[in-house]
């Protein structure tokens, strides 16, 4: 039986949590040495540097791309991805965007296999969204829309720019917030993780107001997504995301643009590049929950 090991990105990110929650459910066959393993699994595959060429040619090789964004697909980008190619035995993607995208860079097998759910981990608590607001200091009688993804490019924050990250949608977003405002005069919007500075200064430009929590724990994060009325998700170009499976496991009804695994897990209605035009829908992730989500992987690994 091959042994694989999960290479991930080391960065409190979300492949970190996909390494541990892979580790110990699949232990059975997981390593924590690559010089262990018959298989390696570039997870985090920006990072496949970190491991030794050497090592990488004398195993077989899954590469996992979550996504690309074809703007910042440059020459550089080209030549990295030429590398890997070269010690790259099978792709994983996760939609077909991405599938369609890298069948015009390498002639090598590619898979599209789902992201896994979690809902091990994903579980909702049992006080009602009236006292977990209450709990964490939002309004009550707010209609709260929510956003957990960083949404500024990091080079822009040295100098006070706070310039967008366009591939994930932070001028929509806060474009569609601003049409909401008329919608719902009692709108409030709530915040999680780092780099949110585009977004809350176009927030405080618009005069709506906002509650943010830059790195809550996992306890934490799981109640502040049932304190929402609506998810909304505005990217351009995504893997996932991720957070439209947490939404569904916890029954958060989400609006999408047309982007990663929208079409997976929401109906036609939930989705328009507009998304002040889109039905709310709670995504279907039931036939991604592990431990069954995990067989594609486990049968591509003993294939290779």
């Amino acid at each position: 039986m091959n042994k694989v090991y999960f290479l991930g990105a080391n960065e409190s990110w979300i492949c970190d949590r996909f390494k541990q929650e892979w580790d110990e459910d699949n232990s059975d066959i997981s390593v924590q040495s690559p010089y262990d393993a018959d298989v390696i699994w570039l997870n985090a595959n920006w990072c496949w540097k970190r491991l030794p060429v050497e090592l990488l040619q004398n195993r077989k090789v899954i590469t996992t791309i979550h996504h690309i964004v074809p703007e910042k697909f440059d020459s550089a980008a080209q030549a990295d991805f030429n590398a890997c190619d070269k010690i790259t035995d099978v792709y994983h993607v996760y939609n077909e965007r991405m599938l369609s995208f890298i069948q015009g860079l390498t002639d090598k097998p590619i898979y599209l296999i789902k992201y896994w759910c979690n809902q091990k981990i994903f579980q909702r608590s049992s006080l009602s969204k009236e006292q977990l607001r209450d709990k964490h200091g939002l309004p009550l009688d707010a209609f709260i829309c929510g956003s957990f993804q960083r949404d500024t490019e990091g080079l822009s924050i040295a100098n006070n720019r706070f310039e967008p990250k366009l591939e994930k949608g932070a001028d929509l977003f806060a474009d569609a917030l601003h049409k909401m405002k008329g919608l719902h005069p009692n709108l409030h919007v709530l915040l999680t993780a780092w780099r949110r500075q585009y977004v809350i200064k176009r927030l405080v430009e618009s005069k709506i107001p906002y509650s943010y929590f830059e790195l809550p724990k996992h306890n934490d994060l799981i109640e502040l997504y049932q304190c929402l009325d609506l998810y909304m998700i505005t990217a351009r170009c995504e893997g996932g995301p991720q957070a439209g499976l947490e939404c569904g496991v916890l029954g958060i009804p989400v609006v999408s643009t047309p982007v990663g695994i929208a079409e997976q897990i929401l109906p036609s209605t939930a989705i328009n590049w507009d998304v002040t035009k889109a039905t709310p829908a709670i995504p279907n992730v039931s036939s991604q929950y592990v431990p069954g989500s995990y067989k594609p992987y486990r049968d591509l690994i003993q294939l290779l």
